[in-house]
């Protein structure tokens, strides 16, 4: 059993299409953990296994890969690079020490390399960049370290150079080592090379220096470093966030992979060497703990998976402690006992029993009946709580159809498996439009959301832009006297009343009160005029749409001692309120939301210009680091694909929340349109 000073766990981050999973199956086959490499374009490698990602060519959830290289366990994590899926990375950097960028050697540093990038620097994440797909047409290692020293500084520094590139890719330079690894075992440095290995080298060397006081006074006296002080100056520097060394290699081809899982091990940190774990114990104090296997349990779970014929599947992450199969554990977020069967390790789809999982280490049981993504596994001795990962908020709504009764009657239990395994999906009920509203972070995770309804339940459904819930009011004061009549054999029907209608401050909605004198109107018959009130302003007199924002008095009215009766007055109750909202010159209101968008500063005046023809009302502007903030108000009818219109206009690099504000009237040449077309949706 490998003790956590010999673990690394360690996430991938990238642009869409740099190469993780390639990456990542290429390490499991260097390190033999497969026998056969595996294509992502074949929709046969070890991490991307789901219909979803097989069809897409893409990862679409994260997948944590163990293998062993020389004497160390690593865990690598691989995590989609769109956007969509942008939970799945989150969840993986919770549960890593440290983070592996890919960069694309003909891409070069994309939009995505600068989201994660600022992902792993808000988390403090130790991290190697590997430009991969060096055999690559138009591949140029040193256009591309060029761009990441100018993306994110230059403290980014080779640790390696490429021999060759595209075609011509045949192995790498270790820098500290001074040695060739090419497909040529005998090969030396070429010649044309040197030059450029003494300049890259002596920067690697003074930056290594500089981490610390023993190594710097060395260097400052002209003496050389060796290999293993300039390793751990390295390894200091790269702990701090001080250095980032850039690796080379290609996935495809198997080039540089050995020389990464070394750099991994050498150089990335393992659970002891970032030291104490910090959790909360009931009494809300700060307590730390070590990460190691003789201590209390703490083990956060980061990821859930929703199986139809295995059941649940818990992934976790131990932090101290150890966990045993067939044991109990307690779930200290939920405060309750959980039965723990067999343990688990993970590699794709692949599912390695074990007896015992210890402090560093990442595994998974099935069929946990209350624990949830972000939940701590603890002792109930010592109930402590860890962190759990902090995912985006759901930005893009569609509304959800079921195609048959059948898929109606499954679909709620259907969406509820699938938003307990994905924190960053949303179900909704609409209580004004009465749709169910699925709320996520894009286009491409909803859709692929729907088709996992097919597969894994056989839920067939229709995905479609939810509706705006408009609203009904008066702009004026009015009275309104309605009598209801009729005579029919035995007793007829009376009921009587005059309403006074008038406006409310808006988000006050429907409120009912009475000033009868005199008895006019009997006390026992007035609960069933506010009834008839309030039914009556379910739909408005403009397009059917709620009534809000009036307050109805009932004033006067008659009655009539055989015939009157509840029904009578509810009935006359509710057609005074319809006539008094004719009366009242009632117009439509609709939903406006606080948006706030975060743009780098060149795309500033494309938003504004959009948000302008958005009739959006922009309420200010500021800045925050190298980007703008923009806050406004907007018509909710305007934002409802505003998730794919930023993507579009900001290449990918805006971001935006969005949170309902208030209701407010439809200007009059909107409101025509609205109602016409309301009034076709009817028809």
């Amino acid at each position: 059993m490998t003790g956590s000073e010999g673990m690394r766990n360690v996430v991938l981050l990238s642009h869409s299409g740099a190469g993780k999973t390639s990456l990542t199956e290429a390490a499991l086959f260097a390190t033999k953990a497969i026998t056969r490499l595996g294509r992502v374009d074949e929709g046969t490698t070890t991490s991307d296994y789901e219909p979803e990602e097989i069809k897409r060519h893409i990862s679409i959830s994260l997948s944590p890969v163990p293998c062993h290289w020389q004497g160390t366990k690593i865990n690598l994590i691989d995590t989609p690079g769109y956007l969509d899926f942008l939970g799945e990375v989150v969840a993986g950097m919770r549960v890593a020490e440290a983070a592996l960028v890919v960069v694309c050697a003909a891409s070069g540093v994309e939009v995505g390399t600068e989201l994660v990038w600022g992902y792993a620097e808000e988390a403090k994440l130790p991290r190697l960049i590997i430009v991969n797909k060096m055999d690559r047409e138009n591949a140029d290692f040193f256009r591309t370290l060029e761009q990441i020293q100018a993306s994110f500084g230059k403290r980014c520094l080779p640790l390696q150079l490429p021999i060759g590139a595209q075609d011509n890719f045949r192995g790498i330079i270790d820098l500290i080592q001074r040695q060739a690894h090419d497909s040529d075992p005998g090969a030396a440095i070429p010649q044309s090379m040197e030059d450029q290995v003494d300049s890259f080298r002596e920067r690697l060397v003074e930056a290594a220096a500089e981490q610390a006081d023993d190594l710097v006074t060395k260097y400052l006296e002209g003496e050389a470093l060796s290999p293993e002080e300039i390793g751990r100056g390295l390894k200091l520097g790269i702990l701090s966030g001080k250095i980032v060394p850039v690796l080379a290699g290609s996935a495809l081809k198997g080039i540089g992979i050995s020389q990464l899982l070394g750099a991994v091990v050498d150089y990335l940190p393992s659970p002891q060497d970032m030291g104490a774990v910090k959790v909360v114990t009931p009494d809300g104090r700060v307590e730390e703990v070590k990460p190691s296997p003789g201590e209390p349990l703490a083990a956060v779970v980061f990821k859930t998976s929703a199986d139809p014929y295995v059941g649940k599947l818990t992934c976790f992450r131990v932090y101290s402690g150890s966990i045993y199969s067939n044991s109990q554990v307690f779930n200290a977020t939920r405060g309750q006992v959980e039965r723990i069967g067999q343990l688990m390790l993970l590699r794709g789809k692949m599912q390695e029993p074990v007896s015992e999982l210890v402090a560093g280490d990442i595994g998974a049981v099935a069929k946990l009946s209350v624990t949830a993504t972000g939940d701590t596994l603890s002792s109930k001795e010592r109930p402590w709580l860890l962190p759990a990962p902090r995912f985006p908020p759901p930005i893009y709504r569609k509304a959800i159809h079921p195609k048959t009764k059948a898929d109606l009657d499954k679909l709620g239990s259907a969406l509820l498996r699938l938003a307990e395994e994905d924190p960053t999906l949303q179900v909704v009920r609409d209580p004004d439009t009465g749709e169910t509203v699925l709320c996520g972070l894009g286009d491409a995770h909803l859709e692929i959301t729907a088709e996992k309804l097919q597969r894994k339940f056989g839920v067939e459904v229709i995905l479609s832009l939810p509706k705006v819930a408009y609203k009904e009011t008066i702009s004026v004061p009015v009275k309104a006297e309605y009598k209801h009549k009729k005579q029919t054999g035995g007793h007829g029907q009376y009921g009587h009343v005059f309403l006074e209608l008038e406006p409310l401050p808006r988000g006050s909605g429907v409120e009912f009160g009475e000033r009868i004198v005199g008895g006019t109107v009997p006390k026992n018959y007035i609960p069933a005029v506010e009834k008839g009130v309030y039914e009556a302003a379910q739909e408005g007199v403009l397009a059917r749409y709620p009534v809000t924002d009036v307050r109805a008095t009932l004033y006067d009215g008659s009655y009539h001692v055989v015939d009157s009766s509840d029904i009578s007055f509810k009935i006359a109750g509710a057609q005074a309120f319809k006539k008094g909202l004719s009366q009242g010159q009632p117009v439509l209101l609709e939903p406006i939301m606080k948006l706030k968008v975060i743009v780098p500063e060149g795309f500033t005046g494309d938003i504004m210009s959009d948000l302008n023809a958005k009739q959006a009302r922009v309420q200010g502007m500021y800045p925050e680091g190298a980007f703008n903030v923009i806050e406004a108000e907007v018509p909710m009818a305007e934002v409802l694909n505003y998730a794919i219109d930023l993507r579009s206009l900001t290449q990918g690099r805006g971001r935006y929340t969005m949170e309902f504000s208030h209701y407010e009237e439809v200007p009059a040449h909107l409101a025509q349109r609205i109602m016409e077309s309301r009034e076709k949706e009817r028809s």
